[in-house]
Order: structure tokens, then C-alpha cells, then sequence
């Protein structure tokens, strides 16, 4: 184990120091690292084609093909929203 040693610091300054500078960058960089994990949003079909501007005959011909993903419960379907972001953000145009 390494020591580390404060010379020509007193105890006071150190923890003024401590106090006013670095605790609280180290606490920003904490919560800027570590922020709680947000829940994921389902979308139905409808709020798909509502969001992308698409029918449902189009929506059902690119889960066919696979261009995008989707999760069935029952006999419900649902999409992630955040597939839905990457796959516009995938195609979009330069």
C-alpha cells in the first residue's frame, strides 16, 4: 500500500480544498457517468404508424422483412421505442 504525503499544506486547507474544488467535480462527474436507467417504451402498431406517417400494411411488410423489430405478447404487438429512433436515425439522409 502507497502512502501519499501533504507537504507544506495544513489540515485546514486540505479540507477547504477538499471541500470547495474537487468533492464537488467529482461529484459531477459521478452523476454525469452514472445516471439511472431509463425504462423502455413500447409502442403499438398504431402509434408506430402515427409516429413514422406509415400505414399498417407498410408497417407489417418491414417486420416481413425484417427492416424492423418487434415483440408479441399475446396476440398484441408491440415495437421498443428506442428501434424506432435507431432505425430513423440509420436512414437518415445527409
Amino acid at each position: 500500500m502507497s502512502a501519499i504525503q501533504f507537504l507544506g499544506i495544513s489540515l485546514n486547507d486540505l479540507i477547504t480544498e477538499l471541500k470547495n474544488s474537487l468533492i464537488p467535480e467529482l461529484k459531477a462527474q459521478l452523476s454525469a457517468e452514472f445516471q439511472p436507467k431509463q425504462p423502455s417504451e413500447y409502442l403499438t402498431r398504431l402509434e408506430v404508424c402515427k409516429l413514422l406517417k406509415i400505414d399498417l400494411s407498410t408497417l407489417h411488410r418491414w417486420r416481413k422483412d425484417g427492416i424492423i423489430s418487434s415483440f408479441g405478447v399475446g396476440n398484441r404487438i408491440y415495437f421498443l421505442r428506442s428501434d424506432i429512433d435507431e432505425l430513423i436515425l440509420k436512414n437518415k439522409l445527409s
